[in-house]
């Protein structure tokens, strides 16, 4: 089994998103981290990269991501206001194009934070 190194790898596990990790992985299991607080490594070590699902379902079933992806697209093109959610445990670029696509489509961006 080969090691991988992650370099610059964001932790979401807390709000704080630290993003200068380095990551040492043996297949799908990271056995070594660096930079990471006692929180982050934790999480970290007890996470798998398995694939246990699909990659996408439609309707509770099985499906390609490029079909999954235009189903997607076309709820959002008939909803009549779209929400964007769940945002708080994402890297910050992916919260950006998040946002983007809420700016793209009419919608709405709203956190747990509202609640």
């Amino acid at each position: 089994m080969s090691l991988t190194i992650v370099k610059n790898a964001t932790c979401t596990f807390c709000g704080c998103v630290c993003d200068d990790i380095e990551l040492h992985a043996e297949g799908d299991r990271i056995v070594k981290t660096k930079g990471a607080c006692s929180l982050g490594e934790s999480w970290f070590k007890h996470h798998t990269a398995e694939h246990l699902y699909p990659d996408a379902l439609i309707d509770g079933h099985p499906a390609t991501v490029d079909s999954a992806i235009e189903a997607a697209a076309e709820f959002l093109h008939r909803a009549a206001m779209p929400l964007v959610y769940g945002l708080s445990n994402i890297t910050c670029e992916a919260q950006r194009e998040a946002a983007h696509l809420a700016e793209l489509i009419g919608g709405v961006v709203d956190s747990h934070t509202s609640l």
